[in-house]
């Protein structure tokens, strides 16, 4: 429906509580996968994300640090 509205769907969810064959079902039947993780790295807490499957868009899968600012703003940190 979302292609037919010219609209995009974004549905979030977090491994391992359900089967890995759930999520295969979802992840093919998604145009995108973007995967978040936080990690600690020496006492720090470091947000992560990566585009790890994107249909007909070319794309960096690897791993980028996110920088989030005072007023919440989120940004790729360089």
């Amino acid at each position: 429906m979302a292609p037919k509205l010219k609209s995009t769907s974004v549905d979030g969810l977090m491994k391992g509580v359900h089967s890995e064959g759930a999520y295969s079902r979802l992840e093919a039947a998604s145009d995108g996968i973007v995967d978040i993780k936080v990690e600690e790295y020496e006492g720090d807490v470091r947000n992560r994300l990566r585009i790890r499957t994107m249909r007909n868009v070319g794309f960096d899968s690897r791993w980028h640090t996110l920088k989030i600012n005072e007023n919440f703003e989120v940004t790729l940190e360089k």
